[in-house]
């Protein structure tokens, strides 16, 4: 297996996220690999999960303000930000995302954690949930779902971008970054965004994530995906549902439709003028909300 590991001069003077790097070593299928997260504050952990094709970075405006009352922990994915990336599309898997996570929360040990799931970061982590509630106190759900086969699925948007993914392995991240949020983003901000992917390799992670996405039930991933669905219909601790009403990705009904299933959703926030990258556009609101649910 060959892996790219990003220089350390990609991630410096990047705006807003001057954090220290942590990383630990997986083991298992997943060993000789990398992993990096942001690590800061003290209390009841908050485990902030992204999705694709960000990394860390996108939560760099909610940290501070979440980390005066908890310790943050917002890992990169296997395949992105500082963490290794296997150049192989092939190697990616939704068990071995999942594994990674996994692996991250027992050698930190973390108990009581507050789990912030977004995008891809929802299949992986609601899984996690589910299948370590011993672990996992709260959730915070944003602008994500689980696969769910259907006659409307897949909606021509999703296949329209799976086929683009498929046809463009030197994905434009920053690009993409902008084109979903409802903010100007500046020049510094876009290439922060494409610092830890300089080569068409190290794009392998960001460019597997849709073909993971089941088509059918029948495909690899779906059958679990399927049981973390029913999972959450059981689910009775505290969850945070917020979800963008500016996302063609996953509409603000959506998420209202997700509350009404999960029986411990204390709450549907609506997050008006946001896009699909809701930390983005709104992560100082999106962390005040937070901090609120932590302390109710």
């Amino acid at each position: 297996m060959e892996v790219f590991r990003t220089p350390d001069e990609r991630f410096e003077r990047l705006p807003g996220y001057d954090f220290q790097p942590n990383y630990i070593d997986l083991s298992g299928d997943l060993a000789g690999l990398r992993m990096h997260r942001v690590d800061v504050g003290t209390g009841d952990p908050v485990l902030c999960l992204h999705g694709e094709p960000t990394w860390s970075f996108l939560y760099r405006t909610m940290i501070p303000a979440i980390s005066e009352v908890a310790r943050v922990v917002a890992p990169d994915l296997i395949g992105f930000g500082r963490s290794d990336k296997p150049t192989d599309r092939d190697w990616y898997s939704y068990d071995r995302h999942t594994d990674s996570v996994v692996q991250l929360i027992e050698q930190l040990d973390l108990n009581g954690v507050t789990l912030v799931v977004h995008d891809w970061g929802g299949p992986i982590g609601l899984r996690v949930a589910v299948e370590n509630p011993d672990r996992i106190a709260r959730l915070v759900i944003l602008n994500t779902g689980v696969f769910r086969p259907g006659p409307n699925w897949p909606t021509p948007g999703f296949a329209a971008w799976r086929q683009y993914a498929v046809d463009t392995p030197d994905l434009p991240i920053g690009s993409l970054i902008q084109g979903a949020t409802t903010t100007n983003l500046s020049d510094d901000v876009v290439a922060a965004y494409d610092a830890p992917f300089p080569t068409v390799d190290s794009k392998a992670g960001a460019a597997a994530f849709p073909l993971l996405v089941p088509m059918t039930a029948e495909d690899d991933g779906a059958a679990t995906m399927i049981e973390v669905r029913g999972a959450l219909e059981r689910w009775d601790k505290p969850t945070l549902v917020a979800f963008s009403d500016a996302d063609p990705i996953f509409p603000q009904r959506a998420g209202e439709r997700l509350a009404e299933r999960i029986p411990g959703a204390v709450d549907f926030v609506p997050i008006s003028g946001g896009g699909h990258f809701l930390q983005e556009d709104r992560g100082d609101e999106i962390a005040a909300h937070v901090v609120r649910f932590l302390g109710a």
